[in-house]
């Protein structure tokens, strides 16, 4: 029997974020996916590298990788609709598990345990922290490009986000910002330079 699965995960390259707000460069979940996978992969490398911490990279990466594919039937509700209320915060996230169900129960039956530890799951504490500080760090960075392109709209985004950066109080967090987020405020050439 034929499974329907990996079609609708490359769906993903359709459902669009950032939808309430003007976007000088339009962003997909399919890239917004592998983003976060990568500045996960990067902020546990920077635990266990630099702060001798011990973080399963490769479960976080995995788990970061799967982290929105219920937006593919959902879509990207963006976080002010989400968190309008509690009622519609809870409805919201019942949706999610139904999709999570959903996409699942797309996978060939011998493979449905997998898939369905990944899909819609939430990380233990430890893991989850790192995905979700993967996750406002790939809209942080998100906001600085349109910022640098001269679009406005997401000013105040990015000033959000990065308090809420701040209220993670996670030393890899601010390890990425002073290290590697600096470099995208620059042009092609200048980080082209020896």
């Amino acid at each position: 029997m034929e499974s329907h699965l990996l079609a609708y995960f490359y769906r993903l390259r359709y459902i669009e974020r950032w939808s309430l707000m003007r976007n000088v460069m339009k962003e997909n979940v399919a890239e917004h996916s592998f983003h976060v996978s990568l500045i996960t992969h990067t902020l546990c490398t920077i635990a266990n590298d630099i702060y001798g911490k011990q973080v399963n990279t490769d479960k976080a990466v995995t788990l970061s990788l799967f982290h929105d594919v219920t937006e593919v039937i959902t879509g990207d509700i963006p976080t002010p609709v989400k968190h309008h209320n509690s009622d519609m915060l809870k409805n919201f996230r019942d949706i999610e598990a139904l999709a999570a169900e959903k996409l699942a129960d797309k996978a060939p039956a011998e493979l449905k345990h997998v898939y369905a530890g990944l899909i819609g799951k939430k990380a233990d504490d430890s893991l989850a922290a790192y995905i979700k500080a993967a996750d406002l760090l790939d809209a942080y960075l998100k906001c600085t490009s349109e910022l640098l392109a001269g679009n406005r709209e997401f000013a105040v985004a990015k000033n959000q986000i990065q308090e809420n950066l701040t209220n993670l109080n996670m030393v890899e967090v601010e390890y990425f910002l002073e290290h590697f987020a600096p470099s995208f405020e620059k042009t092609l050439d200048e980080i082209s330079e020896e």
